[in-house]
C-alpha cells in the first residue's frame, strides 16, 4: 500500500506510522531523513538541496520531487510506503501526483488524524527531556519517580523550546494554514480517511486499520 499519513503536531503520527510499518511491511519515507541521506552522500540532488539550505531558503519542490522519484525505485518500495513529512502543501501534492502518474503508479490512500487543539497542546506541553540521555516524559501520561530527574540516570528533566505552550499553538497555526488544505485536496480526490486521534494508541491504530481496509482489497 501507499499511503500519506497527515496529522498536525502532537497528533501521534510518528507513534501510528512505525506501528503501520510492522503491520504493512512497508518502509516510512520522511524528507527530512532523505535530505539529510542526498546531503551526506554528496549526491547531485543533494548538493543542490545544500546550496539552499546553507542559506536558510526552502529547498524547492522539484528536488523534493527529485528525490521522491528516486526512493520510490528502489527495491523496498515494490510493495509500497508511507510517507512523512511529504507532501506539505496542495503544490506538494500536485507535483507528487505528477510524478506518480509518471511512474505508472498511484496512492491508496490519506490518513487524516484528527485531534482537537486542546488535546494537541496538553500532549506537547506536558513533555519533558532528559539533559544526559534525552529520555522522555510526561507530566501526567509518563511522570518520572522523582519530579525533575530521570528515572534511567539521574539527569535533570527539561522542556524544550518547541514543548511550550506558545510554540505549540504557533506550530498548530502553520500546519492549520500550509498543510490542512491537503485534507480538502486528498477528499476530492477519494482518498482521504478521517481517524479520530483521540484515545490510546491502540485504539488509534485499530481505526487506521479499519480505514484503511477498503484501500487495502484494492492494492
Amino acid at each position: 500500500m501507499r499511503v500519506i499519513l497527515l496529522g498536525p503536531p502532537g497528533a501521534g503520527k510518528g507513534t501510528q506510522a512505525q506501528r503501520l510499518l510492522e503491520r504493512l511491511g512497508v518502509p516510512q519515507i520522511s524528507t527530512g531523513d532523505m535530505l539529510r541521506r542526498h546531503v551526506a552522500q554528496g549526491t547531485p540532488l543533494g548538493l543542490d538541496a545544500k546550496g539552499y539550505m546553507d542559506r536558510g531558503a526552502l529547498v524547492p519542490d522539484a528536488v523534493l520531487v527529485g528525490m521522491m522519484r528516486e526512493r520510490f525505485q528502489e527495491p523496498d518500495c515494490a510493495r509500497g510506503y508511507i510517507l512523512d513529512g511529504f507532501p506539505r502543501t496542495p503544490a506538494q501534492a500536485e507535483a507528487l501526483d505528477g510524478m506518480l502518474r509518471a511512474l505508472g503508479s498511484r496512492l491508496d490512500a490519506v490518513v487524516s488524524l484528527e485531534v482537537p487543539e486542546a488535546v494537541l497542546i496538553r500532549r506537547l506541553a506536558g513533555r519533558w527531556t532528559c539533559r544526559a540521555c534525552a529520555s522522555m516524559y510526561h507530566e501526567t501520561d509518563r511522570p518520572p519517580r522523582t519530579a525533575g530527574r530521570c528515572d534511567r540516570c539521574g539527569g535533570e528533566l527539561f522542556q524544550r523550546d518547541d514543548d511550550r505552550e506558545e510554540t505549540i499553538r504557533r506550530r498548530v497555526r502553520v500546519y492549520r494554514e500550509q498543510t490542512e488544505p491537503l485534507i480538502g485536496y486528498y477528499e476530492r480526490a477519494g482518498l482521504l480517511r478521517r481517524v479520530e486521534g483521540t484515545g490510546t494508541t491502540d485504539e488509534v491504530f485499530h481505526r487506521i486499520c479499519r480505514a484503511l481496509e477498503p484501500a487495502s482489497a484494492r492494492s
